[in-house]
């Protein structure tokens, strides 16, 4: 583990002067699927500054003001088959209240998304706003963010592998089946983490093992 911290700090200080999409491949998946019927979890953290350089900044999202200080923020808690997964299901529960998802914030970003996700993925959790927000957050603080990405000063690129890497090395629980890293736009985009319905880490499913395999992906640094 040794080599890994040394390779991460040297990608750190090697500075980049550059001023495959890895979201989830389309496969088999069922919108309106009855609430509750799925095998396992996909915490999805995305790494905030990078989003905001893609997509953010051009939509002014309040997410990327940099007052906020956001590293790795919480996309979502995807309720997960082992091939495809629901979305858009339907359930007895009444939607999130704006306060709900206004306390979301802190760690998503906005309350838009909050809803957003509530709505495709909550609702196929079998689970009430409330509760699901509550397990979404209790998976996002279980889960140890690496430290060493938030020193950054300047832009850098980096292997893919070497956040994974980073993740599994503070997180001694996950294995590498349970990870994955994907880019967008030749960015890092999201670390994602398979867990059963009591948040244990899982293998993850074919549809969803898909690292991106860049050698040179962006990393741009908090605000």
């Amino acid at each position: 583990m040794r080599g890994i911290k040394q390779a991460l700090i040297a990608a750190l200080i090697a500075v980049s002067t550059i001023g495959l999409s890895g979201a989830l491949a389309t496969q088999a998946r069922a919108d309106g699927e009855i609430s509750g019927q799925f095998d396992y979890y996909v915490l999805s953290l995305s790494w905030s500054p990078n989003w905001c350089a893609i997509e953010g900044d051009a939509t002014q999202s309040e997410q990327c003001d940099p007052r906020h200080d956001h590293g790795w923020t919480l996309h979502g808690l995807w309720p997960q088959f082992h091939r495809g997964w629901p979305s858009y299901c339907r359930t007895a529960e009444a939607p999130p209240k704006r306060q709900q998802t206004r306390e979301m914030a802190d760690i998503m970003g906005t309350p838009g998304l909050a809803w957003h996700q509530w709505k495709k993925h909550g609702t196929c959790s079998g689970l009430s706003p409330r509760n699901y927000f509550a397990l979404s957050r209790r998976a996002y603080e279980q889960i140890n963010r690496p430290a060493a990405f938030r020193k950054l000063q300047q832009q850098i690129t980096l292997p893919a592998s070497l956040v994974e890497q980073a993740f599994l090395q503070d997180n001694r629980d996950l294995e590498p089946n349970s990870l994955t890293i994907t880019c967008r736009d030749n960015h890092i985009q999201e670390a994602r983490i398979c867990l059963s319905r009591d948040l244990a880490p899982v293998p993850c499913g074919r549809d969803v093992i898909r690292d991106c395999t860049q050698k040179n992906a962006i990393f741009e640094p908090i605000r």
